[in-house]
C-alpha cells in the first residue's frame, strides 16, 4: 500500500477507527471493516471488476477488494465494524444505492469541531432513526468493560471465565453485552486489543513491544489481524498520524 500522502489525525474506539487529513492512494485490498470516505473533492475507488466510483463520498462495503485510485488533500476515512448499527448501515447504504450514490455525508469542512465530532455526524447520517441514550447497563456489563483493558493485556480471552468473573452466565453476558454496548464482546475484546496496540505503537514501541502488550502472540498476529480489519499494516500511519485512543464508553 502506499501510505507516503497519508497525513493528519486518526482515532480509534470500539467499533471505529477514524482519519482525517490528506487521503493517498492505495492498493488493491479487502477488510472486514465498512468503510465510508467524505472529502471537499472527489474521490475514486476502483473496486475487484476494475469500476470506478467517483464523488466526495464513497462506502465500501465489508470485506470487499477496492482500491484507492485518487485520494484527496482533506478527507476523512472512517472505518466502521459490520457487527454495529453503523457498520451495517453502511454497508445496506453501498448495496442499496451504489459504493457512491445515496444521501449527501458529512465532510470534514461542513463540520464543526475535531474528528469526533465528525465521526459522530457520519454514525449519525447512516443511523438517523437511531435510539435516543439506551438505559443505564447492568452492573456486571460495567464490571467487565472495566476488567476487559487488563484481561486483554494478559492473554487470550474467554467469554465463560469473564462471565464469572463478573456473576452471570455466559448466554446473559453475551446477550446484554450486544445489547447495550452495541458490540458483541468477541468483536469488543478484539477493538481493545487493537487500541493498545495503536496506543503502544504511537508512543513509539516496536511492533512486537506492542503486539505483547495488547494480548497478540507476536507481531505477526498483531499485523495480520490489523490487516484483516482495516487493510492496513499498524505502522501504516504511525509516522504521519496523531493518534487519539482516549477511551470511550
Amino acid at each position: 500500500m502506499t501510505d507516503t500522502r497519508w497525513r493528519g489525525g486518526a482515532l480509534i474506539r470500539p467499533g471505529i477507527l477514524a482519519f482525517a487529513g490528506s487521503i493517498g492512494a492505495t492498493d488493491t485490498h479487502a477488510h472486514h471493516a465498512a468503510q465510508v470516505m467524505t472529502a471537499d473533492t472527489p474521490l475514486t475507488v476502483a473496486d475487484e471488476a476494475g469500476a470506478r466510483h467517483c464523488g466526495t463520498a464513497i462506502v465500501v462495503p465489508p470485506d470487499t477488494a477496492h482500491r484507492i485510485a485518487t485520494g484527496a488533500p482533506t478527507g476523512a476515512v472512517v472505518f466502521l465494524d459490520p457487527d454495529t448499527a453503523a457498520g451495517r448501515a453502511a454497508g445496506h447504504r453501498a448495496h442499496r444505492f451504489g459504493w457512491a450514490g445515496g444521501p449527501p455525508l458529512p465532510a470534514p469542512a461542513t463540520v464543526d469541531g475535531g474528528l469526533g465530532a465528525l465521526v459522530a455526524d457520519v454514525v449519525g447520517a447512516l443511523v438517523p432513526d437511531s435510539a435516543p441514550d439506551p438505559p443505564d447497563r447492568h452492573r456486571s456489563v460495567t464490571a467487565a468493560l472495566e476488567l476487559l483493558p487488563t484481561l486483554v493485556a494478559d492473554g487470550p480471552v474467554t467469554t465463560s471465565d469473564l462471565a464469572d468473573r463478573v456473576g452471570l452466565s455466559t448466554s446473559r453476558l453475551t446477550h446484554l453485552f450486544s445489547e447495550q454496548v452495541g458490540l458483541p464482546l468477541r468483536r469488543y475484546v478484539l477493538w481493545t486489543r487493537l487500541m493498545i496496540a495503536v496506543t503502544e505503537v504511537g508512543a513509539g514501541r516496536d511492533l512486537t513491544t506492542a503486539a505483547h502488550a495488547a494480548g497478540f502472540a507476536d507481531s505477526a498476529h498483531l499485523t495480520r489481524t490489523c490487516r484483516d480489519t482495516f487493510g492496513l499494516p499498524p505502522s501504516a500511519l504511525s509516522r504521519t498520524v496523531a493518534w487519539d485512543t482516549t477511551p470511550r464508553r
